[in-house]
């Protein structure tokens, strides 16, 4: 979660009326000079995409992989080819340009400490904010070390004088490194390991002798796991909005590029909360005193190409929702109150009030 921004503010008590309230007013440029400034959530969908490419690489005896080693249709031109391994969606925050508030402490009250995301969203009030989970960065396992075959090619394979020559010999070592690896299993080697580890390692290295060889004949492909990610932030229902393309060739492509084949995304509107009376929020709006926090509504969002649907998922939705005032009594000089806002949806994951002993 981002670092987390304490505005630290304390003003002495005075002798006046227990009832004073801290006000929050919609906040307005030059009007509160004094307090702090925050804004509510906006539920944004951050969308990951996970890559493989893979990339083949001829060897440099293809050509002869039928006649030697009897591998089929083994390709002579390098390639690269792509395809989708994952779609995954979480919900994040997003500041509401659009719901920014002031709270300004009135000089008779005890004024609380406030606890505010980096873009300014509230999160707590005299509380410590709880910590958001949200999806690890991919991070791709280290590659390792390519082997080069010629290392362990003989000097008879070396010194010919052609590559068809080399080509011959080379398969000749494979097949012997073959039969020795079968005559280890059976036990019939001349000078058999002494216990089960040194055969263990014995074959891997045999294994390996043989790999790197065979890699001259069939080529090698070598494969990567890419990560694109992208964030959308629904302000109303959708049923085809164009997400990305993908070709096989060549991976995501510009939404342009017909190349690619097109991948949406569809917003549904849940309704899970009612809208409310507007001459009631008008009234609401004008007590002007308390805390402001989110009512969120609820969206379904759906990821499809032409075969169909590949992931849907159902969020809280903060703009689908309301804006809620939660009054200014629970934060006068009677009560020591803790807020705990859900950074996601801006609604109140929990309240609590205590009077002071």
């Amino acid at each position: 979660m981002k670092r987390i921004l304490f505005i630290l503010i304390f003003i002495h008590l005075s002798l006046a009326s227990c009832f004073s309230q801290t006000v929050t007013n919609i906040y307005q440029p030059g009007v509160t000079t004094e307090g702090a400034i925050y804004y509510l959530p906006r539920t944004a969908i951050r969308i990951t995409v996970q890559i493989e490419k893979t990339t083949y690489t001829p060897g440099d005896f293809c050509k002869y992989a039928d006649r030697y080693l009897r591998l089929k249709d083994v390709p002579s031109e390098p390639s690269v080819s792509y395809r989708i391994t994952g779609i995954y969606q979480e919900a994040i925050s997003k500041a509401d340009t659009s719901k920014r508030y002031a709270i300004k402490f009135d000089p008779k009250t005890v004024a609380p400490n406030i606890a505010l995301s980096d873009d300014g969203v509230l999160l707590a009030i005299n509380a410590e904010p709880k910590p958001v989970l949200l999806q690890k960065p991919f991070k791709p396992a280290p590659r390792p070390e390519p082997i080069n075959p010629r290392q362990y090619m003989s000097e008879e394979i070396l010194a010919a004088g052609s590559t068809a020559k080399m080509a011959e010999l080379t398969a000749k070592e494979i097949y012997e490194i073959r039969e020795s690896r079968n005559l280890l299993v059976r036990g019939q080697a001349d000078f058999m390991p002494k216990d089960g580890a040194q055969l263990k390692l014995m074959l891997n290295q045999l294994d390996m002798q043989d790999h790197s060889l065979s890699s001259l004949f069939a080529g090698t492909t070598q494969k990567d796991t890419l990560e694109k990610t992208m964030t959308i932030v629904p302000n109303k229902e959708s049923k085809q909005s164009l997400l990305f393309r993908f070709s096989q060739k060549l991976g995501l492509v510009d939404d342009d590029d017909l190349a690619g084949e097109p991948y949406y995304i569809m917003i549904e509107n849940l309704h899970a909360v009612p809208m409310p009376d507007p001459d009631v929020k008008k009234k609401k709006q004008k007590q002007d005193q308390g805390v402001y926090v989110n009512v969120p509504g609820k969206m379904k969002a759906s990821i499809y190409n032409t075969d169909g649907v590949i992931v849907t998922n159902e969020f809280p939705a903060a703009q689908f929702g309301n804006v809620e005032l939660l009054s200014g009594a629970l934060f006068n000089k009677r009560y020591t109150t803790h807020l705990w806002l859900n950074l996601i949806s801006g609604a109140v994951d929990r309240l609590e009030a205590e009077q002071p002993k």
